[in-house]
């Protein structure tokens, strides 16, 4: 221990002294690469609640299937349909790709969640241009909420049986 360091300039020297050599020389960043299958496609796993999905996604006129139904038949409401279409939206690419996806566990609501978050990765995997945007949209995040657990002694998780005070 030559070398004592007694202010924050000592230490900052000390700092660049060290890991100059291992950081200061690769700085640059390398661009991301497209990762794609050998048909073309790019495939993630999407997740909400309890349900997960797994997406294909490949150039084309813009149709999705989900579980081999069409989206206006899988997901009849306009507003689940409207939270598959929020990547392509923000992403800028409406129409451009083609989605198949299988969806297993959850209700329709957080099924709607697991392939918009797999389009989201897909897209991101496909072309890593897109990257930004879907982040900056919170897209890409795994949305961790979940239903809490029944507690003893409660109705619910939270709830409570009814009071009777005789």
């Amino acid at each position: 221990m030559a070398d004592q360091i007694n202010s924050l300039e000592d230490l900052k020297d000390a700092v660049t002294e060290n890991v100059g050599g291992a950081l200061g020389t690769e700085t640059e960043i390398s661009p991301r690469e497209p990762v794609r299958d050998e048909l073309g496609r790019a495939y993630a796993t999407g997740k909400r609640k309890d349900a997960v999905a797994r997406v294909w996604i490949k150039p084309g006129s813009g149709k999705v299937v989900v579980n081999d139904k069409d989206i206006n038949a899988y997901f009849a409401r306009p507003v689940l349909q409207m939270i598959l279409r929020q990547p392509f939206t923000v992403a800028g690419v409406e129409d451009q790709f083609d989605v198949h996806a299988t969806v297993k566990g959850g209700g329709l609501s957080g099924q709607a969640g697991a392939v918009k978050h797999g389009i989201s990765k897909a897209l991101q995997l496909y072309d890593p241009s897109l990257r930004s945007a879907l982040k900056a949209a919170g897209f890409l995040t795994r949305d961790s909420r979940v239903v809490e657990r029944k507690k003893y002694g409660r109705a619910k998780a939270r709830k409570s049986f009814q009071f009777s005070k005789r």
